[in-house]
């Protein structure tokens, strides 16, 4: 019995190992089928896992502020919940793309399942927008086996910056040090207007829209451009 528990478990972790580790790990090292810089003189800031009904409408006025148009990458069932929100993304000509319908990871999702998280996604975002939906970002960028061909309808987009900001004392002690060096033309930025998820902190955001005021303020002023995924 204890051969058989042993034989099952090793055959379950290779199965994982087949169908969620290895896609991700080819996908990211060999850039297959996704986006992780462009090709432009201008840089892309990107947030992912909202709308949040506290940080989101205050992140809108500081890029508002500074004439900055970004991407957001959101969650389906947010959508649903805060349509206004998504209807001033739009209004105010920033990209909005898809990060699942609930914040659950491919690795998990059949390709049935993770074609209905993209579909369900698309569709709430079309009838706040009315407009066609391009880019797709997975949750902490994890693909499975059949991620590509799931999602080959749109433009997979990942992030040649990460900041771990989705934890407030990254926010607090390095994130704007980090955010300070990330300048480089054709950088695609990571950035989160939502604390809800597993692993972040609720009150995260609050320090990153502290940084990012100090960053877009120092760069607007360089001279920097800064565009949404659809202008580039």
């Amino acid at each position: 019995m204890i051969k058989i528990i042993i034989v099952t478990v090793i055959l379950l972790l290779i199965l994982f190992l087949v169908y969620a580790i290895l896609p991700t790990v080819m996908i990211r090292v060999f850039s297959w089928g996704i986006t992780k810089r462009t090709n432009t003189d201008a840089i892309a800031l990107t947030f992912d896992d909202g709308p949040n009904p506290e940080y989101t409408p205050q992140l809108l006025d500081l890029l508002k502020k500074y004439d900055v148009k970004a991407t957001f990458f959101v969650v389906g069932s947010k959508v649903k919940s805060y349509p206004a929100i998504i209807k001033r993304m739009s209004r105010e000509g920033h990209t909005i793309g898809i990060h699942h319908f609930e914040h659950i990871s491919s690795w998990i999702l059949s390709p049935f399942r993770l074609k209905k998280q993209l579909l369900m996604t698309e569709q709430a975002i079309r009838e706040c927008t009315g407009e066609k939906v391009s880019f797709y970002r997975p949750p902490w960028g994890s693909f499975n086996l059949f991620s590509l061909l799931v999602s080959k309808r749109y433009n997979m987009v990942l992030w040649s910056h990460i900041f771990g900001d989705w934890k407030a004392a990254k926010g607090i002690n390095g994130l704007l040090e980090e955010l300070l060096t990330a300048t480089e033309p054709g950088s695609i930025l990571l950035l989160h207007d939502c604390g809800e998820t597993l692993g972040a902190d609720k009150e995260a955001p609050y320090y990153m829209l502290k940084s990012l005021e100090i960053y877009l303020q120092q760069n607007k002023n360089n001279g920097t451009k800064f565009a949404s995924l659809k202008d580039l």
